[in-house]
């Protein structure tokens, strides 16, 4: 299969001469197999070639046998950011995937909390990798297929991210990725206007109970009682349990009526 953006030649293809013609077609990211059909190199040529472009930071390799290519706007930091080349290499992982928490909600407008990692969601663990100084964080949801997403155009194609409502979820599931809880209130207090109640309330079902009981306490303490509302009415019929607010926290306080929340933490926003 010739790939987008090859030039097949008779003779073995020079390395360097390849990467800029992927680059020059827009691509910026490739993978050991496609470098060894489009350029007609042996693997030892391929090995060799690439370890030289990878000591001159033309390239960088976040993944065994995936490569990023490095524009000479971005050589100090070691690598372009993640959103130019996460889809490639979610798919050539072979995971479902989807941008999410801090990453997520900085692509929808929340940007108070500036994520220094790129937090990526998918079905199994991987481990953090790095391209430079860009690092890419993982953490796992089951039900990932199930999470609505959208499709976000970035400087190289698309990526899928989360939306407000799965953000938000996830944000109350996965808290210390946000940093601490005053910065997940932030968070939702700046996503909350995106955040559509019909599409809140139908995540209900396949996330936590104790996720549903958390984030809609914290919209109500936020004043999104519009939010809140919907999962109270899905959350009355199903008798939740009394849970800390704050997992790892003591919870010697009473709980709230609504939500059976015990408020073991001061909620405090950032500013």
């Amino acid at each position: 299969m010739i790939h987008e953006g090859a030039v097949m030649m008779e003779q073995p293809m020079a390395m360097a001469q390849w990467v800029y013609h992927l680059q020059s077609t827009g691509r910026y990211s490739f993978t050991r197999s496609q470098v060894e059909s489009d350029t007609g190199r042996s693997f030892l040529g391929v090995q060799n070639a690439l370890r030289r472009l990878k000591q001159q930071k033309i390239i960088v390799s976040p993944r065994r046998g995936f490569y990023v290519i490095v524009p000479p706007e971005y050589r100090s930091v070691g690598s372009p950011p993640a959103n130019w080349f996460i889809d490639d290499l979610m798919r050539f992982l072979g995971q479902p995937y989807y941008v999410g928490l801090l990453s997520a909600a900085a692509v929808h407008g929340a940007a108070h909390q500036q994520p220094m990692v790129f937090q990526v969601i998918t079905r199994k663990p991987i481990r953090e990798m790095r391209a430079g100084r860009v690092a890419i964080r993982f953490y796992m949801n089951s039900l990932i297929e199930r999470f609505p997403v959208v499709r976000m155009q970035t400087e190289t194609g698309t990526m899928r991210v989360a939306t407000p409502e799965s953000t938000a979820f996830d944000l109350v599931r996965y808290p210390a990725a946000a940093g601490n809880l005053g910065n997940v209130a932030t968070v939702l207090s700046e996503l909350a206007d995106r955040m559509e109640k019909r599409a809140l309330v139908a995540l209900a079902p396949i996330v936590n109970t104790t996720d549903v009981q958390r984030l809609g306490y914290l919209l109500d303490q936020l004043g999104y009682s519009d939010l809140a509302t919907p999962l109270y009415e899905w959350l009355s019929s199903r008798h939740p349990r009394a849970v800390p607010l704050v997992p790892e926290e003591r919870a010697e306080v009473e709980a709230d009526g609504r939500w059976h929340i015990l408020p073991n933490a001061d909620l405090e926003l950032e500013t």
